[in-house]
């Protein structure tokens, strides 16, 4: 059975599809048209379809749109609130888009037949791409915190037998996610965009007014909440974008930062009661990018396991729609592979696209030794290899890389990149190596956890410690991963540190780059010392004499 899955509604569209069972590619819009998370999440924009990163699905598997059984569409607007247009008077024409998806489908790709569209509710499809994508085979509690779907901001559920049963649904205006957007909005930052960098300042303050935001944001003790408007120009002044980051400002991130940490607890043991107690709590849904809610949940909440869908967001229900369609036809889906779902080049490709472009490079014995090497000389490293993330993440497929030795490697990187100097960077280690440093749900191989940097390691790898001591840390398989294990490896022969800096490879405001042309680009425009493309290594010293 061949199952196209898209998302278009909101934000971060994508396509990815599940052949017999199995997920064989999944890439987000914006890797296609160099758009930031696609397009913004106005209603004016709830048609534009992933037409490109749904063609290269296709293309990738050999299949043609009348090949599909069907396509999966991740929002259901039989579904939608008749009094949801009383905060939107737009919110009809979302909609109308939403019920013309199978025609506007059928138009982006020739040959598709209409009533092959079926329309999967959004929640479900957050649930189904946590829960029928882990790598576990239990039956799991599921957790899915965002924004919005059609008419609820939240899906509290159980898979048993792949077959998911929704215990709670809260319904819209009452949203975790909205209240995080409106934070990040008054705070001066893009919504829906910029929020994790909310959660990147919040350590930097103090949560003064969490006695307040108690009385406000509340779990019901129901499976529910509510969250009451918040009057935030009292708690600190509205920033202009691009405006002077204030103690006050961080104190109120730190604050809603911290309730929203106790609800998510709240809402999780509720969840596991209603369950039966199951071990594993599978969670989606843009609330679960915030890595260091997900810590604390890890920590304290009541689940042995908490695994977390690495395209939590929007474009991860792409996948979870097809999934979902799958299941529904008797097929049981396997495990996701792992992120790295998206294109990918051949040597000789790479090889072409170099010679095209005149860059003088070489093919060392080794691509992972040699930038260990660079690393090592303190040199920044753009590593493009193999098959592009699915996902917000760099997980050592479209990397920038650096010494986390250095105190000086913060402030150089967010430079490079265009960053606000109080955003941390993110350590890769190997997962064999991981515990000797870091405290926390180890492995940890999608970024989506804090872990606290032991005190004996702080001053040793300072590029990568957080304000409050904690890092993002990403454990690398040598099963799995076995070039970044080496080039890991090899590092830490060199400097004695079994970790390297790891950020996503592009600028600020850019998607990750994904194609050769685009790494060659990047690294003609910014700082770096060697691009590591497939095995080739590209100097700059040489390419730019």
């Amino acid at each position: 059975m061949r199952v196209l899955g898209v998302n278009s509604i909101f934000h971060d569209p994508a396509a990815a599809l599940v052949v017999d069972g199995r997920v064989s590619a999944a890439a987000e819009e914006e890797r296609f048209s160099r758009r930031k998370h696609g397009k913004r999440p106005v209603p004016f924009s709830a048609w534009e379809l992933p037409e490109r990163a749904a063609a290269w699905c296709l293309a990738q598997a050999g299949l043609e749109p009348g090949d599909l059984d069907a396509v999966a569409y991740s929002f259901d607007p039989a579904l939608c609130a008749d009094d949801l247009g009383e905060s939107d008077p737009w919110e009809w024409l979302r909609v109308e888009y939403a019920q013309r998806a199978p025609q506007f489908l059928a138009t982006a790709l020739p040959g598709l037949d209409p009533g092959a569209v079926l329309f999967v509710p959004h929640h479900v499809a957050h649930a189904a791409s946590a829960g029928l994508a882990m790598p576990y085979r239990d039956d799991a509690a599921v957790l899915v915190l965002d924004g919005r779907g059609e008419s609820a901001s939240h899906l509290a559920g159980v898979y048993r037998d792949g077959h998911l049963r929704p215990l709670y649904a809260q319904r819209l205006p009452h949203s975790l996610g909205l209240l995080y957007e409106d934070l990040t909005r008054h705070l001066g930052f893009q919504h829906s965009s910029d929020e994790y960098k909310v959660m990147a300042l919040a350590p930097y303050g103090e949560p003064r007014h969490l006695p307040l935001l108690r009385d406000l944001v509340r779990a019901n003790g129901d499976g529910g909440f509510t969250v009451e408007p918040i009057a935030w120009s009292a708690l600190a002044k509205p920033r202009a974008a691009g405006g002077e980051v204030t103690a006050e400002h961080a104190d109120l991130a730190a604050s809603v930062q911290a309730r929203l940490e106790e609800v998510i607890l709240d809402l999780a043991r509720w969840t596991y009661e209603a369950a039966g107690g199951p071990r594993v709590l599978a969670m989606a849904g843009g609330t679960a990018l915030n890595c260091v809610a997900n810590a604390r949940l890890a920590a304290r909440g009541p689940f042995e396991r908490v695994w977390v869908q690495p395209a939590a967001g929007d474009a991860g229900t792409a996948l979870g729609a097809a999934l979902h369609v799958a299941r529904a036809a008797g097929q049981r889906p396997e495990p996701m592979p792992g992120a790295d779902l998206g294109r990918g080049w051949s040597d000789a490709e790479i090889e072409a696209e170099l010679r095209r472009a005149a860059l003088p490079f070489t093919r060392p014995d080794s691509i992972a030794a040699e930038a260990a090497r660079v690393l090592a000389g303190n040199g920044v490293v753009a590593w493009f290899q193999g098959r592009g993330e699915y996902g917000p993440r760099a997980l050592g497929h479209r990397s920038l890389l650096a010494h986390p030795g250095d105190r000086a490697t913060t402030r150089r990187m967010n430079d490079v990149k265009g960053r606000e100097q109080f955003r941390p960077l993110a350590p890769m280690v190997r997962a064999e190596r991981a515990a000797e440093v870091f405290e926390g749900v180890l492995p940890s191989p999608y970024m989506l956890f804090v872990h606290t940097v032991r005190p004996q390691w702080r001053e040793r790898i300072p590029a990568v410690v957080h304000v409050d001591g904690t890092a993002r840390v990403q454990t690398v398989d040598s099963r799995e991963e076995p070039l970044v294990a080496r080039m890991l490896a090899e590092f830490e022969r060199l400097t004695g540190l079994p970790v390297v800096v790891n950020t996503s490879l592009n600028t600020a405001g850019r998607p990750m780059v994904d194609t050769p042309r685009e790494a060659m680009e990047i690294f003609g425009s910014a700082p770096v010392d060697l691009l590591a493309i497939g095995p080739y290594a590209v100097r700059r010293a040489e390419a730019f004499r």
